[in-house]
């Protein structure tokens, strides 16, 4: 019986989400982990894969997602980022897991808040945690950065061309007032845009801003590496990604093992890696899910198995 009437279908619609499940290849009696729980959507349905010895660790650092919470004797929710898997994975003195579900990225939820200011669709306080008990906001970011720092961060982040641009007019304007609201930076970066992919190009604006005040690439990069050596052979990797940055992470752990995909060979020239990603590549959600659920149009699914 689960513990709360908000579900998935209104906290967050779950992306590919028999792909993403099917993946897993769950064993009924394994051991699984969701490191991003949200809606609790892809949490149910490997739930309802597992038999009465299966458990699922599911994590959210973010307290909205303790209000889907399923009160299921095979599950157990983590309010953490799951940047620290491995030690939580100690703590409940779990040596190995059978599986890994990560569909990245901001939940639907998130961007409909009108207070939370993921959204420029919303003139909210520029704060953008996923964790409102820690660390710095958006608007700590615009103006206490530096102006090469900020340029760097909407180039790499953000995929921005006119990037120093972007970050001289920040520096600018804070220099007479402070950035406190989503609307401040429309104002500052609306101008710089090109009319014809405003709204892309403002989005992009505020998935770098996004990434780097919840550290999102450390925190991916330290989870990955942690998959390494947690997940029993056998065991699956399935990573939903949303933009190209990401994405190469994820590709590279999985087909080398490693951050940068450099390829390691052993005393007799043998490519060595932890994993092996399945034949099917990458996957794509399909137009009628794309209709359905626009969230999903940029989604790419890769799946590997741990040898």
């Amino acid at each position: 019986m689960e513990k709360n009437v908000k579900t998935a279908s209104t906290y967050h619609v779950p992306v590919l989400l028999k792909e993403s499940i099917d993946g897993l290849n769950i064993v009924p009696g394994g051991v699984y982990v969701d490191v991003t729980f949200g809606g609790g959507g892809h949490s149910r349905e490997i739930l309802r894969r597992l038999d009465k010895k299966g458990h699922l660790y599911s994590f959210d650092q973010d307290a909205d997602a303790e209000m889907n919470m399923l009160c299921d004797s095979r599950f157990t929710f983590i309010r953490s980022n799951f940047r620290y898997l491995k030690n939580w994975m100690r703590y409940y003195h779990v040596e190995a897991i059978d599986g890994l579900l990560a569909d990245l990225g901001v939940s639907s939820h998130h961007f409909d808040d009108e207070t939370r200011g993921f959204s420029f669709r919303f003139d909210a306080p520029l704060d953008m945690r996923m964790n409102k008990r820690a660390g710095k906001t958006a608007a700590d970011v615009l103006n206490n950065m530096g102006e090469r720092e900020l340029a760097d961060m909407f180039y790499l982040y953000g995929e921005l061309k006119n990037a120093r641009r972007i970050a001289a007019a920040v520096v600018k304007t804070r220099g007479t007032h402070a950035f406190t609201h989503t609307q401040d930076l429309l104002d500052v970066v609306t101008p710089l845009m090109p009319k014809d992919r405003e709204k892309k190009e403002m989005a992009k604006v505020f998935q770098a801003l996004r990434i780097e005040v919840n550290q999102e690439m450390s925190a991916l990069k330290e989870m990955l590496l942690a998959c390494t050596s947690l997940i029993r052979p056998g065991g699956r990797l399935s990573v939903i990604t949303y933009h190209s940055l990401e994405d190469r992470i994820v590709k590279n752990i999985m087909k080398a093992g490693n951050i940068e995909g450099r390829a390691q060979q052993d005393f007799f020239g043998r490519f060595e890696s932890p994993f092996t990603p399945l034949k099917s590549g990458v996957i794509v959600p399909t137009e009628e899910e794309c209709e359905a659920n626009p969230r999903s149009r940029s989604a790419k699914l890769r799946i590997a198995e741990k040898r």
